[in-house]
């Protein structure tokens, strides 16, 4: 035993033998699968949403003009492009901008939570909230619920047609676009379930705009975070109010 080295087992008072151990190094992630590339992939995509709200936004005010505007702002979407476009052809472009812009917005926010539940699976029991706003807090059930409000929208609007309200034919909804969203907003609980998506959108542009000017590194100091609230809480502010006069006016007007 002399000269013998290692560890000692304090109970038995004899040399253990040594384990043969490998350290393999960590693979490393690329920057598309790491953490920062997800949060990068989520503010892109946030852009593409944000982009094509703002302008169906600026669509929807056109109701404010009358059933002939609006009818044939909804005929010249169909009709953008041809012949070199199919009828049609640009809103199928942007529906497949759109789908691959969720998919990967949906992975992104996925594969973020998985990795901050594995990285702590037992919660802390402390204040987590101290500092956190209401956006924060809400951003992930915000987001199911905005999610299931597109999937009742396309229904509504685009998919089915369904005629739900009574106030007038289904085939003058099938065929006015402003006769169908006429009909929709007259009614009370149509009109309650566009205010609550219009606020959780808020909610979500709000902590989004924010979170994406931190991923890129612009929110280094109190003056950067201050004016990145700001943006957000503007941005929201504009959409939430341009999507919610259309159909508060015509819920006021058809009483």
């Amino acid at each position: 035993m002399a000269g013998r080295t290692g560890d000692v087992c304090p109970l038995t008072k004899r040399y253990l033998d040594p384990v043969a151990t490998t350290t393999l190094p960590a693979k490393k992630k690329g920057v598309a699968s790491s953490s920062i590339g997800l949060k990068m992939l989520m503010a892109g995509s946030g852009v593409i949403f944000i982009l094509y709200v703002l302008l169906h936004m600026y669509g929807n005010l056109k109701a404010l003009a009358g059933q002939d505007a609006f009818d044939t702002y909804a005929h010249h979407l169909r009709t953008f492009g041809e012949p070199m476009l199919p009828y049609g052809g640009l809103l199928w472009i942007v529906r497949i901008v759109l789908i691959l812009a969720l998919v990967a917005h949906v992975y992104a926010a996925l594969t973020l939570i998985a990795r901050n539940n594995a990285a702590r699976p037992v919660k802390y029991q402390v204040k987590k909230n101290l500092g956190s706003t209401l956006a924060s807090r809400t951003m992930r059930w915000g987001g199911l619920a905005l999610f299931a409000f597109v999937i009742f929208h396309l229904i509504q609007f685009t998919i089915v047609k369904p005629n739900l309200y009574g106030s007038a034919s289904s085939e003058a909804i099938k065929e006015s676009p402003y006769v169908m969203i006429s009909a929709a907003f007259a009614m009370w609980w149509v009109l309650l379930i566009y205010v609550l998506a219009m606020v959780a959108l808020g909610m979500h542009l709000y902590h989004g705009v924010y979170s994406a000017s931190q991923t890129m590194g612009l929110n280094r100091t109190a003056v950067a975070r201050a004016r990145a609230r700001a943006i957000g809480a503007v941005l929201a502010a504009v959409i939430v109010v341009g999507f919610l006069i259309p159909p508060v006016y015509i819920f006021i007007d058809s009483l």
